[in-house]
């Protein structure tokens, strides 16, 4: 347990909070790239409690600015594209996507007003279908080179989805080797190879055990947790004989993501991002090591279990997140469906818009969980006292350093545990031509 100051502490993200300080010093998601197609690609944002607007100008540059008009305030997420900037509908004011204010047309001829307004505007990047924005001073930290970024479009899909949550908590049941054999039990194993949600239904690489068994049968992993350069690295060991464990390794790159296999083939990589202290977005990233994604079909799969334009699940709190006893007592744990992430929606939300921690007690395969608040505490404490060493605050030499990081769900003989990940990453990335011309030595 934590004291209610401590849980403060590390969840609240406004921006004179402790942990919102530190957010505001990493690219954070802020909205999928699909969200500015279309004929008008404007879109109000929020993230970590300040509103923003995401445009793409006449020339496919994109901006963020404050989302109040600096004139009167009003919402410039309803302004007009036109003569190269957005352009406010109440009195006309336009700016660029570096925040100049370009005109101010309803001044008096000969007006030097718009040179002294401002706009406060935001470093905005495309990375693998995701817009990340920059919200702090001073240079935004460098993308390390892991195989998200660094993959071919084609082999990449990003999607989201909105927990109404506080964003520690929901990061937290990511990072949680041991729920999976409880909140994502299955009772019945099928084959799935064609289906988005294939993860923990599937086979283990290097095997024909699907998931769903190991995880039912074998449901007390011994958990290791171990420091990385990107954070924090968690493996869990199921023994199934004497000869035999299923590994399976979460990696937690600081502050808010994570990597997991979701296949032999895919990993995902996703983020929590805070809307505000009691919501946030899930980000994900699916990287083929195999062939292009059809980015449509898992498109089209997701959009049947999400509505836009929010991307809420459909099976949410106010439907009891379409709860079956039925189900339940035949065909999954939980008895919600077969999507894992509306069993995570249903485990997170369920705590309450912010966890009371006061009231938590964590047992042995909370190690990962107890491993990454200790770093988290650290570099919020760190950041407060002006400290330039942060955990993945990184410049562009050194984002060529990282790798993968290996993400591999399978069966090791029990002798060749230690090496069994980065050998079976090897393997994979012999066998995937864009991922084979990153191999180093």
């Amino acid at each position: 347990m934590i004291s209610a100051e401590q849980n403060d502490f590390i969840t609240r993200v406004g921006s004179n909070a402790p942990a919102g300080k530190l957010l505001r010093r990493y690219w954070q998601p802020v909205a999928l790239k699909e969200e500015l197609e279309g004929e008008r690609p404007i879109r109000a944002v929020k993230v970590l409690g300040q509103d923003f607007v995401l445009f793409r100008d006449e020339n496919g540059e994109l901006g963020m600015l404050d989302r109040d008009c600096p004139h009167r305030g009003a919402d410039l997420s309803f302004g007009r594209l036109e003569d190269g900037g957005l352009r406010c509908p109440f009195h006309g004011w336009l700016f660029d996507a570096k925040g100049d204010c370009l005109q101010t047309p309803a001044e008096p001829a000969g007006s030097k007003l718009c040179t002294r307004i401002k706009q406060k505007a935001y470093p905005v990047v495309e990375r693998a279908g995701i817009i990340f924005g920059y919200l702090g001073e001073g240079e935004p930290p460098a993308f390390p080179e892991f195989d998200c970024f660094v993959a071919p479009d084609s082999h990449v899909f990003a999607f989201k989805g909105l927990f109404e949550c506080n964003w520690l908590q929901a990061l937290e049941v990511g990072i949680d080797p041991a729920h999976a054999s409880y909140l994502h039990r299955f009772f019945e194993d099928e084959d799935t190879s064609e289906s988005y949600g294939k993860q923990f239904r599937g086979a283990s690489a290097d095997s024909e055990m699907p998931i769903t068994k190991v995880l039912r049968e074998f449901d007390n992993p011994t958990i290791d947790v171990k420091p990385a350069p990107f954070g924090l690295r968690l493996t869990a060991l199921r023994e199934l004989s004497e000869d035999q464990t299923h590994v399976r390794v979460t990696n937690v790159v600081f502050p808010q993501a994570f990597v997991i296999p979701m296949s032999a083939e895919m990993t995902i990589s996703q983020w929590h991002v805070p809307v505000d202290d009691e919501n946030c977005y899930w980000y994900a990233i699916f990287t083929s090591f195999t062939g292009p994604v059809n980015k449509q079909q898992m498109r089209d799969q997701r959009l049947e279990l999400y509505e836009l334009p929010d991307y809420t699940s459909r099976k949410n709190k106010r439907n009891n997140y379409g709860y079956s006893a039925k189900e339940q007592a035949s065909e999954t744990y939980t008895g919600m469906g077969m999507d894992i992430n509306v069993h995570d929606q249903w485990a997170v939300e369920s705590q309450g818009a912010i966890q009371d921690r006061t009231r938590e007690h964590l047992g042995t395969t909370d190690k990962g969980i107890i491993a990454y608040r200790k770093l988290l505490v650290k570099a919020i404490e760190d950041n407060l006292a002006g400290k330039s060493e942060l955990p993945m605050v990184i410049n562009a030499e050194q984002a060529t350093a990282f790798r993968g990081p290996p993400s591999i769900d399978g069966l090791a003989a029990v002798a060749n545990v230690p090496t069994y990940c980065e050998d079976a990453d090897l393997k994979r990335r012999q066998g995937s031509d864009w991922a084979s011309q990153r191999l180093v030595g």
